[in-house]
């Protein structure tokens, strides 16, 4: 209905010159209009400008002093006429809040004599607080001074309405069009898909006989006679409840006339999405298979206690992962499996103490957004050690790419979700020189972007420099892990703030753990990367493995290498509501490594 409204009256009208009071006049919900106005300005029909009204209103302490009389009055009112109140009888029937501002403000009037027993000094007072909110609510407009002092109260507060004014865009139209996204078989055969009716004509002297049959039910609901001269436009063919203008009907040969939907060919689609794919072709070029992540609810048990990340960490605390509240806990836990991991946690074994503490089930138990993906490894990893205990052990190669939430103040750098990069390698006989060895394959894959010369945009631009170059200079430094052991880390590299910058090689916060860097030619700076190890005996051998099996590990974020690679510095402008529409449709694909 709004958008009837707005075509039809700038049919007629050079300007809507105010949205809301356009909405108001016709009895429409302000946000329908604009959200209406946003969809027409975006497909060209109307041009809008944004308007911004300051308006002072009340708070909600000010509503209430309207509404029953400022502080001072209603102390005031509540003192006897003649003699006196103790402070306490007088604190008895009025609001502590009232009780405390009134005393303050009806002694600075000089309205009471204040002391134990408190008194009048004059009669009759005028409420002149409640006089000047009353006339805020009328939309009556007061002093400066009088502003301030009920500013000065928080009584009253700046509001900010935002609404639009409307013109006639480049592509306006009384009516919205509908135009088609691809061209189909029902298009070729005579009809479009955007309507149910097919017509079909027969002559009759001047006129056309036209029978609009439905496509659904084959049966006739409208006949009438169409002008040669007018063709079908001002006929409307009714099934049922639905109605259809039949010049939405595309008859056989028009399908030469059908408009399309804009498509911006130089676009390559969202960035990160790319992005990703092009980091899932090079895990399969290494013979890595995808491991299975539509599980975003998981139980502590799998995302910490198999691992063996103690049930006292801090990352299990309410504060950095979000814990479910229906259904609140697990009850799929492989029984003999439980007990290994309890017994590991709290005595040790192959090798290790352990932790020394009372593991507890229903720690284990509760239901969480996973924290990482490797909650996704500790199950596949599991069923690989079942596998081998019925068959032969086969070493296998996994990866995953996929969401993992973290209770995050929202910031820049930080975000509530995010997407971690994970691979790992399960094979006899593993060593650190093995993960350092499958890490330069890796990256160095990744280094081909630059080799292969595809930058974002033009080479020349520093600005939009590749994450990946210098991939192949990997530097490592020992480091713990709760899982991993050894793990290996770089040390930080100090962020550039002058115009030669790149702010989008910040770490981003939650995103990864620093354990592995490469060094980046255009900044020349370690710029780190990513999380490696080997998992613990204590997580692999309650799991079934033997002590000949090793498996190796890394992650990394994939907003973080996205960012740097399309010069991004806000991860708001990449994942999220808040994302640039604009820069995903501009931005031309940096490929990772393949052409």
């Amino acid at each position: 209905m709004a958008e009837e409204a707005i075509l039809g009256y700038l049919e007629n009208h050079d300007e809507i010159s105010d949205s809301g009071q356009f909405a108001a006049d016709r009895g429409l919900d302000h946000n329908d209009v604009v959200n209406v106005i946003k969809s027409l300005h975006g497909f060209r029909y109307i041009d809008a400008q944004d308007i911004k009204k300051e308006t002072l209103v009340l708070t909600e302490e000010g509503k209430k002093y309207a509404e029953k009389g400022s502080p001072e009055v209603q102390l005031f009112l509540a003192v006897p006429q003649e003699g006196s109140i103790s402070k306490e009888e007088l604190q008895k029937l009025l609001d502590p809040a009232v009780y405390k501002i009134g005393c303050s403000q009806a002694a600075k009037n000089k309205w009471v004599q204040m002391g134990n027993q408190i008194s009048r000094k004059v009669q009759h007072v005028e409420d002149r607080v409640k006089d000047l909110l009353l006339q805020i609510q009328d939309g009556q407009e007061l002093g400066k001074d009088d502003n301030n002092s009920l500013k000065a109260r928080k009584l009253t507060a700046l509001q900010t309405w935002k609404g639009y004014s409307v013109k006639r865009g480049p592509d306006y139209a009384p009516r919205r069009r509908r135009t088609a996204t691809d061209l189909t078989r029902e298009h070729l055969q005579g009809y479009a898909p955007i309507c149910t009716w097919i017509c079909r004509y027969s002559v009759d002297h001047k006129y056309e006989l036209l029978s609009a049959i439905c496509d659904v039910c084959s049966t006739m609901k409208c006949v009438g006679y169409v002008s040669e001269q007018s063709g079908v436009a001002t006929m409307i063919a009714a099934h049922e409840k639905n109605a259809y203008h039949l010049e939405d009907v595309v008859t056989v040969g028009d399908w030469r006339n059908i408009e399309f939907k804009e498509y911006n060919f130089s676009a390559k689609g969202m960035l990160k999405v790319w992005v990703k794919e092009r980091i899932k072709n090079i895990f399969r070029l290494m013979n890595f298979e995808e491991m299975p992540t539509n599980r975003y609810v998981e139980s502590s048990f799998w995302n910490f206690d198999a691992l063996f990340q103690p049930q006292q960490h801090p990352a299990r605390d309410s504060h950095d992962t979000f814990f479910l509240k229906a259904p609140a806990t697990t009850k799929q836990l492989p029984e003999d499996y439980v007990e290994m991991v309890k017994r590991v946690h709290e005595s040790g074994g192959y090798g290790s103490r352990g932790y020394g503490y009372e593991w507890k089930r229903e720690e284990a138990n509760k239901n969480l957004l996973r924290t990482h993906t490797t909650a996704i490894s500790s199950r596949m990893l599991y069923a690989l050690a079942q596998h081998a205990k019925q068959q032969s052990f086969t070493p296998k190669k996994y990866f995953s790419i996929d969401r993992v939430f973290r209770n995050e103040a929202v910031d820049r750098t930080h975000l509530a979700e995010f997407h971690q990069i994970e691979g790992l390698v399960c094979d006899r006989g593993l060593t650190l020189g093995h993960l350092i060895g499958v890490l330069q394959d890796f990256f160095s894959r990744l280094a081909m972007l630059e080799e292969n010369g595809y930058y974002h945009g033009e080479k020349s631009d520093f600005k939009m420099h590749t994450l990946f170059s210098g991939m192949n200079k990997l530097k490592f430094k020992p480091a713990y892990n709760p899982y991993t052991e050894p793990s290996m880390e770089i040390f930080r590299f100090r962020i550039m703030n002058s115009s030669n910058s790149c702010t989008a090689c910040k770490v981003i916060g939650n995103l990864i753990h620093p354990i592995y860097a490469s060094y980046h030619e255009g900044l020349k700076k370690w710029v780190e990367i990513g999380n490696s190890g080997m998992f613990r005996p204590e997580m692999l051998r309650p799991m079934g493995f033997s002590e000949d099996v090793n498996v190796i590990a890394w992650g990394l974020s994939l907003e973080r290498p996205t960012m740097i690679l399309y010069g991004i510095n806000n991860i708001r402008d990449l994942f999220g509501h808040k994302v640039d529409l604009g820069l995903i449709k501009k931005n031309p694909l940096c490929l990772l490594g393949i052409k």
